[in-house]
């Protein structure tokens, strides 16, 4: 008992100079560790299905096939990307810069309505970190009083089992964390090859895995909030992002100041008193280790447990719930309602307007693309019965789940095609190559650089129409 109650009056010294530094650093610069007590309340139960749901999709979705494509697949060593079952290319590139652009601007919107609420309820560091890791670090070591005992003690067989469990099993789900990240890169079937292969056979994969299973079990078990305070630019971006309307995780200071300690049956309005008692609950729950009745900082990344300990405080003294809630500035301070000012409408339109070039874009999309190129360096030829040739190169992907057999003729003007080391033959989800010679009379060039169409045929079914651009002699 005199342990805690030593933990107890150095938490509450420390809690009288918040607002002088960083709660996760000490006088002299060093880390000062965060003990979160264990959360619950209604938005952590909500926090807890989310949290599920992103789990079971993040752990599931490699797993699944449409059409014998997995669901998602971000291969940047063959350059293919997989998203919903359909293939995408290095071709396709701008369609990514744009669903790119659209993200950023979507969560750039939520961070000006909403504030940093996608680092609460989606942001991967906060799943793996609260609905994972501190999970089972409660489940081994106790709440967050036992925890401050257990550092405190010596290395006896109690905290070498309980210690050695956690870690255990934070390296084992750090593997797990990275063969499923693997399996995002490179597909489930190939992450179970250098599985099978073992290290000898797949020296450089095995070495990347461990490095990365490091790297994750690091950021959790040693990092943790430091990844959101210190690496993580989002939290800077709120100064320039959050105005007097977005909503955020807020102490309502209007009624909880002034704070003071709750005494039984006294009239807290008669003596001037706020709604706050002062209980610190919520600077004893927050996974960041700030006080949030300090206002908005960039260390808070709206987990919302500061509002499930607070209400279940107000619960207890007979308060209304809200003290800390889901609040703009100007709800706070001018009691005005929500309102969708200029900038988030200006946001809006931006983002309607990215989305529907994408989707446009996504409709129009063709599933086969063919590159003809003259060779360069190459001058047109004279053949000795007067016709006149050009030299081309040609790329072609295959983008469908059917192999192809691809034969090329010539459109406009009248001419024939001749193929350079035979017919290409396009297999699922492939890229092929070849050359050949467009041979045309010089009674249809019109000029020395004329326009040529080429059409790309799978049998009888014409699939593409190529424009290129054919060299003559000038008439």
């Amino acid at each position: 008992m005199a342990d805690i109650k030593d933990i107890y009056q150095e938490q509450e010294s420390a809690e009288e100079t918040f607002r002088d530094h960083l709660s996760t650093v000490d006088k002299e610069g060093k880390r000062v560790w965060v003990y979160p007590k264990k959360p619950k309340g209604r938005f952590t139960n909500y926090r807890t299905l989310v949290s599920s749901f992103l789990l079971l999709f993040l752990f599931g979705a490699p797993f699944v096939k449409i059409d014998g494509q997995p669901f998602l697949l971000f291969d940047i060593f063959e350059r293919k990307f997989v998203i919903f079952g359909q293939v995408f290319w290095p071709q396709d590139f701008f369609l990514f810069v744009i669903g790119m652009l659209a993200s950023l601007v979507f969560i750039i919107l939520f961070t000006v309505v909403f504030g940093r609420i996608f680092c609460g309820w989606i942001c991967p560091q906060t799943i793996f970190m609260e609905g994972v890791f501190r999970k089972i670090e409660y489940w081994i070591e106790g709440d967050y009083m036992a925890q401050k005992k257990l550092d405190r003690q010596p290395w006896d067989k109690e905290k070498i089992l309980k210690k050695g469990s956690k870690h255990f099993l934070f390296i084992l789900i750090s593997t797990f964390i990275m063969h499923t990240f693997m399996a995002y890169l490179v597909g489930v079937d190939k992450v179970w090859e250098i599985i099978q292969g073992g290290p000898s056979e797949n020296t450089g994969g095995f070495i990347a895995m461990v490095v990365f299973t490091g790297l994750f079990y690091g950021v959790f078990s040693w990092m943790r909030e430091q990844v959101c305070t210190t690496i993580c630019p989002y939290g800077r971006l709120q100064g320039v992002l959050l105005d007097r309307q977005s909503v955020v995780v807020a102490y309502d200071h209007q009624r909880g100041e002034n704070r003071a300690k709750f005494r039984k049956d006294e009239n807290r309005e008669a003596q001037g008193k706020g709604d706050c008692i002062d209980c610190k609950q919520c600077v004893y729950v927050c996974p960041t280790g700030i006080d949030i009745r300090n206002g908005t900082q960039l260390e808070c990344v709206n987990c919302t447990a500061c509002i499930d300990a607070c209400d279940s405080i107000m619960d207890r003294i007979g308060k209304p719930r809200g003290l800390v809630r889901y609040a703009s500035e100007q709800n706070i301070a001018d009691k005005k309602p929500f309102q969708f000012t200029t900038r988030m409408r200006a946001y809006s339109g931006v983002l309607i307007l990215l989305i529907g070039v994408l989707v446009t874009l996504l409709l129009v999309r063709s599933d086969f693309e063919t590159t003809i190129l003259r060779t360069p360096g190459i001058l047109y030829q004279e053949r000795e019965d007067g016709m006149i040739t050009n030299l081309y190169q040609v790329n072609m992907v295959n983008k469908t789940n059917n192999a192809m057999d691809v034969r090329f003729e010539l459109l406009e003007p009248e001419g024939q095609i001749e193929m350079v080391g035979g017919q290409i033959d396009l297999a699922e989800q492939g890229v092929g190559e070849g050359a050949f010679f467009v041979i045309i009379d010089p009674a249809n060039l019109e000029k020395m650089s004329s326009k040529i169409e080429i059409g790309v045929y799978s049998g009888e079914e014409l699939v593409e129409t190529v424009s290129t651009k054919f060299l003559g002699p000038a008439n």
